[in-house]
């Protein structure tokens, strides 16, 4: 093989991440292209086809026209594509978990209505909220009110003992009224139980796991050189974080900050045509929606706690007080956010890096 040979693909989901990888080793040139470039860039032809040798004619034709700007292939470290899988893994289980959520509240009204309101008791660290496990055991309006109150409370007392939550002789008043107040469309029988346990269980058990995916995810983290940096900055809790490092990873891939704004689509879209110019544009959206999210939970802490010493909240205030709404705000925030992000992120990178070659010379 040629030594200016040059192997150009696109991102197909994980399906190019082992050749690639193999090539590499091979000390062949890699490049990964994002498939909206090659679809921006156009066939050269009127006709519509799609198949496997135009597409790679297509590859080949962007590659050669942008054979001096492609950039080249190299693999993921390790523990940061170990966290992005498990970010990914937790995305969709937090899409599970809503969705079971929703089923048990529906379920609950039609034995229990509002017992997923009657507590306030914030999630424990395995992930188990309380009215999902009092709803699990008490299922019906019934289990409770066919039992004096002294009778109730006594064995509410011990159910909290026995799961670890605070007793409270109010809170157990306010179940017994809630019980004896409310009307159900289901009877007390093995088939309610039995749909109400079951779609209980699949939440406990994806809630379960979901705790436990977050705290590898902390751990992994942790043997990151930023994690100190991340962790530092305002509004960045343990569970932003994590999902901040594992979907922008290593920053230095990003030859400009403007380059990291646009990996994850906070930047202001441009709409213009002669002497048309709309001056408010919506953002592109084309990076990640997992770090939109991350970001945006982020700004909505400056948002609520209003740090008048943060430069994030500022350049909120500063366009807000221009009139601009919300989103815009932030929107704006997020990307000032990213950007400071990105310089902190890549000094602490750069002198980690520097601190292992003095060690290793």
């Amino acid at each position: 093989m040629e030594p200016d040979t040059r192997v150009v693909m696109e991102a197909t989901g994980r399906y190019h991440e082992p050749v690639a990888a193999l090539l590499h080793s091979e000390g062949i040139f890699v490049s990964i292209l994002n498939p909206l470039l090659i679809k921006q860039s156009g066939a050269g032809s009127l006709r519509k086809v799609k198949s496997d040798p135009k597409d790679a004619l297509k590859i080949a034709k962007y590659g050669l026209d942008n054979w001096s700007t492609l950039r080249e292939y190299t693999p993921m470290e390790a523990i940061r594509q170990q966290l992005k899988l498990c970010a990914r893994q937790c995305d969709l289980y937090n899409k599970n978990i809503v969705m079971l959520t929703n089923n048990l509240i529906s379920l609950s009204d039609k034995t229990f209505p509002g017992v997923n309101e009657l507590f306030s008791s914030p999630e424990k660290a395995d992930g188990h909220l309380k009215w999902v496990d009092f709803y699990r055991s008490f299922w019906h309006c019934d289990c409770i009110n066919r039992m004096s109150p002294d009778a109730f409370e006594e064995r509410y007392k011990k159910w909290c003992k026995r799961k670890g939550y605070h007793f409270s002789t109010d809170a157990a008043d306010a179940l017994y009224a809630a019980s004896c107040g409310s009307y159900t469309t289901l009877p007390r029988d093995n088939n309610a139980k039995l749909l109400v346990t079951v779609a209980a269980d699949q939440l406990i058990a994806l809630r379960e796991n979901q705790s436990k995916l977050e705290a590898e995810m902390l751990n992994l983290c942790k043997q990151l050189p930023e994690y100190e940096t991340v962790m530092a900055m305002y509004g960045v809790g343990k569970s932003t974080g994590p999902h901040l490092m594992a979907e922008l990873g290593d920053v230095r891939r990003f030859p400009h900050r403007s380059s990291i704004v646009a990996f994850a689509g906070v930047d202001p879209g441009v709409v213009g045509s002669g002497k048309m110019q709309l001056s408010s544009v919506t953002t592109s959206k084309r990076g990640s929606p997992q770090l939109r999210k991350a970001l945006f939970q982020v700004v909505s802490t400056y948002v609520k706690c209003k740090p008048e010493n943060e430069a994030v909240y500022q350049f909120y205030a500063k366009k807000r007080d221009e009139g601009k709404p919300f989103f815009v705000c932030t929107t704006a925030a997020a990307n000032k956010f990213l950007r400071i992000y990105y310089a902190r992120v890549k000094e602490c990178l750069n002198a980690a890096e520097s601190a292992t070659q003095v060690e290793e010379g």
